[in-house]
C-alpha cells in the first residue's frame, strides 16, 4: 500500500504540482507587480491594524489573531521535521528550492487569502470563509467547492494532525523516553479541550503560543549560527551547488532536491494549498487586500526565517550524511552536537509547541469546511472527535513513512483544486490591489472597500456592505 502511495505521489509531484505551483507563483508575482517585495513595509504595519473594531456583541477575530491561526498551522512539523526530511532525502539543495517556493509562493498566498476575505460570510459572532466559499460564490461551481471542502477536511483536519502527533511523539521519546501511546492519549485530551471551544479559543491560544515558540526557536538558531559563523559561507555554497546538481550529497539528485524542497516547502508554508484563506477570512479588516498582505508575510516568516534556522543547524552539524537519521531525530541530533545534551530536550519542547499549535490551527481549517457542507451538529461533533481524538492517536501509533505518504497525496490533490480556482478568480484580486494602492497614493492611511466596486459580482459578495 505504501509503495502504491509513493508511486502516485511521485507522479503527481514530479509532473503536475511543481509546474503548477511555480507557474501560478510567477504569474501572480508579475500581475501584482511583485507585491510580496514592494509592500513588505505595509505588511509589517498591518500586523497592528485596528481600523475595524467590534460593535455591540460582536467578537470578531483581529487581523493579528487570524495571522496567528494561519501561522500556527504553518509553523509546525514542517519547520523542524519536514526540513530535516527534505535534506536527508534530497540533499542540501532542497533548502534552496524551499526558499524559491517561499519567494514565489508568497504572491500566491496573497491572492488566495485576499479572495478568502472578499468572499467571506457572516457566521454567528465572527466571519467564515476559504476556497470552498470563493469557489462556490466566485465560480458558481458547487461540486468543485464540495470537493475542496472534503479534501481539506481530510488533509488538514485528519491526515495532517497525524503527522504533527507522530513528530511530537518521536521527539518526546527521543528526549525523555516517553511511550508514544501515552503521549498520544495526552495530546488527544488536550486537543479536544481546545477544539470544542471554537475559533475564539483557537485564536486566543494561537496568538500566545505562536510568538513564544517562533521567537524562542529563532533566538537559539541565531546563537548556533553566530557560534559557527565561519561555516556559513561553506553551507551556502553547498546549498546552491546541490540545488543545481553541481554537487551531489547523500545520493540526492537534482530531481530529488527540487521535488523534496517543493513538497516540504509547501507542507511548511502552505502557499497555494488553500489552507490559509480559511484563517484569513475570519479577520475583521477594512479592505480584503490587508489580510492578503498579512498572509504573504506569513510565508516569509515560516520558510525564510524558521525553516532556514533548522536548515543551517543541520548543515552546520554535518549529520545529514548519516543514513540512520531522518525527521525530527536528525534535527535533535544536529542541535545536540552544537549546544550539548540539552539540545534534544529543547527541540522536544519546541516541537510540542510548534506541532500542537499546528494541530489546533489544522482542526479549524477542517471545521470551516465541514460547516460549508453541513450545519448538522452531530456531524460537527463527529468531526471534532475524529480530528482531535482518533487521528491524533493514529499518528502516535503509526510510522513516519505512513503519515508522510498520506499527507503528500492529500496536499497534491488539494493544491491542484485550489490553484485552478485562484487562477480563474485572480482577476478580482488584481483590481482590489489596484484600488488599495490608489487609495494609499491619495493619502488614505486605512483604505476601505465596498462590494459595489465590483458590480459584476456584487450579488455574490455577502459582506463588505
Amino acid at each position: 500500500m505504501i509503495n502504491i502511495l509513493n508511486q502516485v505521489n511521485d507522479a503527481l509531484w514530479g509532473y503536475v504540482i511543481i509546474a503548477a505551483l511555480i507557474g501560478c507563483g510567477l504569474w501572480f508575482t508579475w500581475r501584482t507587480r511583485f507585491v510580496q517585495f514592494r509592500m513588505v513595509g505595509e505588511m509589517l504595519r498591518l500586523l497592528t491594524d485596528s481600523s475595524v473594531k467590534p460593535q455591540g456583541s460582536e467578537k470578531h477575530i483581529s487581523s493579528f489573531q487570524a495571522f496567528a491561526v494561519s501561522l500556527a498551522s504553518r509553523v509546525g512539523t514542517g519547520n523542524l521535521a519536514g526540513v530535516a526530511t527534505a535534506i536527508a532525502v534530497g540533499g542540501p539543495g532542497a533548502v534552496f528550492w524551499m526558499w524559491v517556493m517561499a519567494l514565489v509562493g508568497s504572491a500566491t498566498a496573497f491572492v488566495e487569502s485576499t479572495l478568502g476575505q472578499l468572499f467571506k460570510q457572516h457566521h454567528k459572532d465572527s466571519f467564515i470563509g476559504g476556497p470552498a466559499y470563493y469557489i462556490q460564490r466566485g465560480l458558481h461551481c458547487r461540486w468543485m467547492a464540495v470537493l475542496f471542502a472534503v479534501l481539506i477536511t481530510v488533509s488538514f483536519g485528519l491526515a495532517n494532525n497525524s503527522v504533527q502527533t507522530n513528530t511530537i511523539c518521536g521527539a518526546m521519546e527521543g528526549a525523555f523516553g516517553w511511550d508514544p501511546m501515552i503521549t498520544g492519549v495526552v495530546l488527544a485530551v488536550l486537543t479536544l479541550i481546545i477544539v470544542f471551544g471554537g475559533i475564539q479559543r483557537i485564536a486566543k491560544v494561537s496568538s500566545v503560543l505562536v510568538p513564544i515558540m517562533a521567537v524562542g526557536y529563532f533566538v537559539l538558531a541565531v546563537v548556533v549560527i553566530v557560534m559557527n559563523i565561519q561555516f556559513i559561507p561553506h553551507v551556502l555554497t553547498v546549498i546552491v551547488k546541490s540545488a543545481f546538481g553541481l554537487e551531489q550529497a547523500v545520493g540526492g539528485t537534482l530531481g530529488a532536491a527540487i521535488m523534496n524542497g517543493v513538497k516540504r516547502g509547501l507542507f511548511s508554508n502552505e502557499a497555494g494549498e488553500g489552507s490559509a484563506p480559511n484563517a484569513a477570512a475570519t479577520a475583521a479588516v477594512s479592505h480584503p487586500v490587508k489580510q492578503g498582505l498579512i498572509q504573504a508575510l506569513g510565508v516569509f516568516t515560516d520558510t525564510l526565517v524558521v525553516c532556514s534556522c533548522t536548515a543551517f543547524i543541520i548543515l552546520i552539524s554535518g549529520l545529514y550524511t548519516s543514513p540512520e537519521l531522518n525527521g525530527i531525530m536528525l534535527t535533535q541530533a544536529a542541535l545536540e552536537s552544537e549546544v550539548g545534551s540539552w539540545g534534544p530536550t529543547f527541540v522536544a519542547v519546541a516541537i510540542f509547541l510548534f506541532a500542537y499549535s499546528s494541530m489546533i490551527g489544522n482542526y479549524y481549517y477542517g471545521e470551516a469546511n465541514v460547516r460549508f457542507m453541513t450545519e448538522n451538529s452531530m456531524m460537527m461533533t463527529t468531526y471534532r472527535l475524529l480530528s482531535g481524538g482518533v487521528m491524533v492517536l493514529f499518528g502516535a501509533w503509526t510510522t513516519l513513512e505512513v503519515v508522510w505518504s498520506m499527507i503528500d497525496l492529500c496536499m497534491a490533490l488539494l493544491t491542484a483544486c485550489n490553484l485552478v480556482a485562484i487562477a480563474l478568480l485572480g482577476k478580482y484580486v488584481f483590481r482590489l490591489l489596484d484600488d488599495y494602492r490608489s487609495q494609499k497614493r491619495q493619502g488614505i492611511k486605512e483604505p476601505t472597500f465596498q462590494r459595489s466596486k465590483l458590480p459584476e459580482i456584487e450579488q455574490d459578495i455577502e459582506c463588505w456592505e
